[in-house]
């Protein structure tokens, strides 16, 4: 597939260079597509930059890996009209800039309102699919826990976009527990603070999730 990364930061590499680990073509984007240079000397054949726009066009998936202050702003400059029919994975948190309490991030959304849904919103016809939120960037690409594969919570409106999802999480090794539809955000979002807490407490950074089922 052809694959749009939104965002510069260590998200957005991760997941990049786990796209083109299975070969797929990938074009990160960044406002100033410049600063990407580095990243795309090592990246391979298969690796290009670009700006919002470009990726929007470029890619079939395209994958939201920015700050969550920004995420909307971020949507906008991909000109929205490109994102039509296509499958967004949000990766985004709603993290505000109030620092943590006791190792519990600030968020600027509150319990009955997600950024998912915000996203939504503004892209009424892209297809959003919250995934990659609620895990660290260094296991979101083929994690190892003993053998187990840990579960990855997802959701949206579109069926058809979780299932190309699916598949993804597949390839990249992780449990999918679909969630239903947008509104599950709400859930999703904050196991993101959860998951922190032991980081942020007592640099303990080493965990995933796994739903139990009998």
């Amino acid at each position: 597939m052809k694959i749009a990364v939104i965002g510069s930061g260590i998200v957005g590499e991760v997941l990049a260079n786990g796209f083109l680990k299975y070969d797929h073509q990938v074009m990160r984007a960044s406002r100033s597509p410049e600063k990407l240079g580095d990243w795309l000397k090592k990246a391979g054949k298969n690796a290009s930059t670009g700006d919002f726009k470009q990726a929007a066009e470029f890619g079939d998936v395209l994958v939201l890996a920015v700050k969550g202050l920004v995420a909307e702003q971020a949507i906008e400059l991909t000109g929205i009209a490109a994102l039509a029919g296509k499958t967004v994975i949000d990766a985004t948190n709603p993290i505000s800039d109030v620092p943590p309490v006791n190792g519990v991030l600030n968020y600027f959304t509150g319990p009955n309102d997600s950024l998912m849904e915000r996203l939504q919103k503004k892209a009424p016809q892209a297809h959003f699919v919250k995934a990659f939120s609620s895990v660290g960037s260094g296991f979101m690409i083929n994690p190892n826990f003993g053998g187990q594969k840990p579960s990855m919570f997802i959701c949206g409106n579109n069926e058809a976009a979780k299932t190309q999802v699916r598949g993804i999480l597949d390839q990249f090794g992780w449990e999918t527990e679909d969630m239903g539809a947008v509104e599950a955000a709400r859930a999703i979002e904050p196991l993101c603070m959860l998951w922190c807490i032991p980081g942020l407490r007592s640099n303990r950074w080493a965990h995933a999730y796994k739903l139990l089922k009998l």
